[in-house]
Parts: C-alpha cells; structure tokens; sequence
C-alpha cells in the first residue's frame, strides 16, 4: 500500500521540522512538501496533490482558514487536519465551513496527530480529546441555560444511525448502499434530521456530532 502523502503547512520551521520527524517514523506516512504562508500551501497542494495538509491557522499571506478553503475547493481529493492553538468554538466551526475534517491543539499528544491523519485519509473527522471536551461543555451548558431537553431525543433509531454517518463524511448514496436504503430515503432522513436538530449544513452536523459524542 502506497503510503498517505502530506503536506506540512506552518510558518515556523522548527514547528515543521518536529512534525516531518515524528510523522516520517511511520511507515505508512511520508511528508511530500512545506509551506511556510497560506499561499505557498495552495500553491504546493496544487503542484503535489498531497493526501493530506497539516494546516496552521494563523500564517501570513494568507490564513491557514482561507488557505484551506481554496485547498478543498481546488483539491476536494485532499483532506486538510487544522492543527492550531485557538481551541474556542468560533475557528473550529469556521475550519469545518472552509472544509477542514480535522482540527487539534498543538499541544494535542503526538498520537492524536498520526490518527487524525488516518482518520481523514479515510473519509473520516476527527477532533482532539480537548476540543472535544470543550465543545461538548459549551453545548451542555447552553442546554441547561436554556432550560430545554436535548433535541437528539426527538430522532428516531434511523436518524441516530444516519446522522453519525453524515458526520463521518458519508455521501447519501455510500449511506444508502451501507444501510441497504434508497437515496431518496436516505436524503428525506437528513432533511427530517436538520430540522428536528435546527442545523443548516454538514460542518454544523459535524460539530454537533462532536459535542455529543457520536464522533470524536
């Protein structure tokens, strides 16, 4: 198996040289390009066609956000993992928006880097404990400011079942084919399950699927 071809994005060198070293330990890894501003990273994405991009967020020329955007718009082949060290709710949902599928702190542990880099090169999210923990708190603590139950009690057994897989990236025909289910069926389920949730895209899905759990 030919293995996962990544692009490291970041403007500090020494940020860079410890994330080639750790990652080219694995046989399964191999660091194919660096970028030390956003645009640099386009650029070089566009050239190699990297499985995966290391993305910082704040960089200059162009943020690691914006950078990102352009990345997935261009390359919808090329998984981008956010690794930053803002951890408040408003850059994790502006990463997933602009495309990202994954997003860890820089103090996340050196292991949570090699599974998200796994995990994205297979279609999946993921996010680090921390982030995670810190999502699923905010969400709680408005649910109990508000006064109101939790609205994944209003989604029935299928929903459950469908949303998660939306959450892990699945299209409504790769749902469809797993759960032995129309595509029609499968899109009425998302439909029933965006409304009954109040959310208006995949990014949201995807966040709300964190804070609950479902998907780490």
């Amino acid at each position: 198996m030919d293995p996962i071809r990544i692009l490291l994005a970041d403007d500090h060198n020494v940020m860079r040289d410890g994330l080639r070293l750790l990652l080219e330990r694995q046989t399964d890894l191999a660091v194919v390009a660096e970028a030390s501003d956003g645009r640099e990273a386009v650029r070089l994405c566009e050239e190699h066609k990297p499985d995966v991009v290391i993305m910082d967020v704040a960089m200059p020329n162009l943020n690691g956000i914006e950078a990102t955007r352009r990345i997935t718009a261009g390359n919808p082949a090329t998984a981008v993992v956010i690794l930053s060290m803002h951890h408040d709710e408003s850059y994790v949902l502006r990463s997933l928006k602009a495309g990202a599928r994954a997003y860890l702190l820089k103090d996340s542990a050196k292991a949570d880097l090699i599974a998200a880099i796994r995990a994205v090169s297979e279609g999946k999210s993921f996010f680090s404990p921390k982030v995670s923990r810190i999502l699923q708190d905010d969400y709680f603590r408005q649910f109990e400011e508000r006064g109101v139950e939790d609205s994944y009690d209003l989604l029935t057994e299928r929903e459950r079942e469908i949303l998660q897989l939306v959450a892990e990236g699945r299209t409504n025909k790769e749902i469809a084919d797993l759960l032995n289910l129309s595509v029609y069926t499968v899109d009425t389920h998302r439909t029933h399950i965006l409304q009954k949730l109040d959310l208006h895209s995949v990014p949201e899905v995807i966040l709300y699927a964190v804070r609950k759990g479902i998907i780490s």
